[in-house]
């Protein structure tokens, strides 16, 4: 397979070389993306470059490093490649890895991977500590929308990808700035793509993050919510149905209906000051607690349903 490394590049330059020069042999192409950067890092690659597998495209506006990953997955399917690695051009994920991320797709186990900073728990005392919590509270909330339980530190953007996958991506439609990598994985899912975890150390060096969670916190909640709901009615609804797709509604209906009357006999009961009936109060706890439990049997089956087979070798000719 042709394996092809796609490095967005904003305010890189004294990085972007050194990122190149370590890209083994294993790797055909090489796409540096000029994403509008204002060091001119295209320019300064194409100046200094000698790597005859490089080339430069480069964004007239800044489109995010979504769009600079979506820039270089067309480049390379225009290519022929089969395999597309995307990596940082600020030297914090070690290219010799690359072969890491390539090996469950070209044995056929996987159409996407990803790098998981949090596998080895010996190495992530190098993460920062608001990192760990901003990476456990997205990781929960990219489960949740993309369907993919299996997985964690989804903001993580070493990843893989086979280009029969990119090919039935809705490349127009994905989030192009920080949502990125949690997008992609729910436009994934609703492929039946298999997603797999690469074990890789943290690495933080001079680089801070542009990435503050506190900013995004509130815009990433309604995102995710909005994927989870989209998700649940392509999977659930409008390609397949199954006792999940009766559970979750009936679930939720049960749920407000018990707290509704739960919460006007209580409103009652003060403005009267006369007690609730232990019927009147089991006509408000029963509905709750079965709407509760239809809920989590509904995560359970979703959780079980998480994507097995390969979608590029499903689909091949």
């Amino acid at each position: 397979m042709r394996v092809a490394v796609v490095i967005p590049s904003y305010k890189v330059k004294k990085h972007i070389l050194n990122v190149i020069g370590k890209i083994g042999s294993t790797v055909q192409k090489i796409y540096v993306i000029d994403d509008c950067c204002p060091e001119g890092t295209g320019d300064f690659v194409l100046e200094h470059n000698t790597d005859e597998r490089v080339s430069v495209i480069k964004h007239e506006v800044n489109q995010g490093v979504g769009g600079a990953v979506m820039t270089g997955y067309k480049a390379a399917v225009n290519d022929g490649v089969d395999i597309v690695v995307k990596i940082d051009g600020d030297d914090q994920m070690e290219p010799a890895l690359i072969p890491d991320f390539t090996a469950p797709i070209i044995a056929g186990e996987a159409d996407y991977t990803k790098g998981n900073r949090f596998f080895n728990l010996d190495n992530i005392s190098a993460m920062p500590k608001i990192r760990i919590f901003g990476n456990a509270v997205l990781s929960f909330m990219t489960k949740f929308s993309s369907g993919y339980w299996d997985i964690f530190d989804p903001t993580n953007g070493y990843t893989a990808i086979h280009t029969d996958a990119i090919k039935h991506l809705p490349l127009s439609k994905i989030s192009t700035r920080y949502f990125f990598e949690s997008d992609i994985l729910f436009r994934l899912n609703t492929l039946r793509a298999v997603v797999v975890d690469v074990p890789m150390d943290a690495k933080y060096e001079d680089e801070e993050s542009n990435l503050k969670i506190s900013k995004i916190i509130g815009d990433f909640l309604y995102k995710h919510g909005r994927n989870f709901f989209k998700r649940v009615f392509y999977n659930y609804y409008l390609r397949d149905m199954s006792i999940a797709s009766i559970e979750l509604p009936l679930g939720i209906l049960m749920f407000i209906f018990g707290v509704v009357v739960g919460a006007v006999n209580w409103a009652d009961a003060i403005r009267t000051d006369i007690p609730n009936t232990s019927g009147t109060v089991m006509l408000a706890a029963l509905p709750v607690i079965i709407g509760l439990q239809l809920i989590l049997a509904f995560f359970g089956h979703d959780i079980a349903n998480t994507p097995r087979r390969t979608f590029h070798n499903r689909y091949k000719k």
